[in-house]
């Protein structure tokens, strides 16, 4: 099932956005230190949300699955450009790249190999592997 939004700028701000997803309206828009209201999260922010919320589902299917006893999951993300000369163990040898921080934490009952185990699954999300994934935007109209 493909997911579609549509993101629509409001009259009379310079960078605030309604987004809607589905019934659901959000708002989107920029820190007044660059020009925004400020009444909602950056485009970065909503990158980074979308990736946590995206990475917490399948470690809590997994968990339920097989009775683990997973009572929490929190997760920090930080998005940062980095010169790709300092990245040892990237393909991209030249330039800027994009480097997400994901930091988890399980509550509960679990094991070492348990805890272990959720990370990798947290890792096979859609979203995580669009962003790891070659990707294809087209843009049209005008």
């Amino acid at each position: 099932m493909a997911a579609e939004v549509f993101v629509q700028t409001v009259d009379g701000t310079r960078y605030t956005q309604d987004i809607k997803a589905g019934k659901h309206v959000l708002t989107g828009d920029e820190p007044e230190s660059v020009g925004g209201n400020d009444r909602g999260p950056t485009p970065d922010e909503w990158l980074l949300a979308s990736l946590g919320s995206g990475m917490a589902r399948p470690v809590r299917m997994y968990a339920a699955r097989k009775e683990w006893d997973l009572q929490s999951i929190s997760l920090r993300l930080r998005h940062d450009r980095i010169h790709a000369d300092d990245c040892s163990d990237c393909e991209t040898k030249q330039g800027m790249l994009d480097e997400i921080h994901v930091e988890i934490e399980f509550g509960g009952d679990l094991d070492s190999d348990q805890r272990q185990r959720l990370l990798v699954i947290s890792q096979k999300c859609p979203v995580h592997r669009t962003l790891t994934s070659e990707v294809m935007i087209r843009t049209s109209g005008g």
